[in-house]
């Protein structure tokens, strides 16, 4: 037998056999890279949902406390509230919080920044009722001055929806830096809130 050529026999099996094996790491390699990627897609658009989801239902439940604020505000303005009245008030305070609790977990910066703004508002604002509600305000505290503060409340959900609007992609940047900083509430608004909760210079709630 030849050995030389055994030999040549042998090193072009083992060069096919180690093609083969380099062939199926490198297909291997791109598979992984592959599933790797389509799962990085996946978990990015999960999230993109998941943020699209609990920032609807924020803004949702900030509004309706906002509004739930404003009715209050007007129940004082004519009559001691009932218990099904502070109820309600309550309800729309605890959404809204189990909502913000959520958005803190999952939010970016940028949002939780005019998300955190909104709440403290709000958290002012509530207070400022219950404390009417109780009988116990603080001085400079009136059913004017907190319908005031509530009215307010409006240009803060709007800084807090662009801030989500920008985060899922929906709001281009060029151009909303006037979005970040909308314009006060306008006269003609605080004078309908003068008339609503004005009342006799002796009244204790001006």
């Amino acid at each position: 037998m030849d050995v030389g050529a055994v030999l040549i026999a042998m090193t072009g099996v083992a060069g096919t056999l180690g093609a083969a094996l380099l062939t199926q790491r490198g297909a291997d390699r791109t598979k992984k890279r592959e599933l790797e990627m389509t799962r990085a897609i996946q978990e990015a658009k999960d999230n993109r949902e998941l943020r699209r989801s609990c920032y609807t239902q924020l803004h949702r439940d900030a509004r309706q406390f906002t509004t739930a604020l404003s009715r209050h505000l007007y129940l004082l303005r004519d009559r001691p509230p009932a218990a099904q009245d502070v109820a309600a008030l309550e309800a729309a305070k605890d959404a809204y919080r189990d909502r913000w609790s959520e958005a803190l977990m999952i939010a970016p910066d940028a949002v939780i920044v005019a998300a955190h703004a909104l709440s403290d508002a709000l958290t002012g604002v509530y207070g400022q009722v219950k404390r009417l509600e109780q009988g116990n305000c603080r001085p400079g505290e009136t059913l004017r001055s907190a319908a005031q503060a509530q009215h307010a409340l409006w240009s803060s959900i709007r800084v807090m929806r662009e801030a989500m609007r920008r985060d899922l992609g929906v709001t281009a940047d060029a151009g909303d830096e006037a979005r970040r900083h909308p314009p006060p509430v306008s006269s003609g608004d605080r004078t309908a809130l003068t008339a609503d909760f004005a009342g006799p210079p002796d009244d204790p709630d001006l």
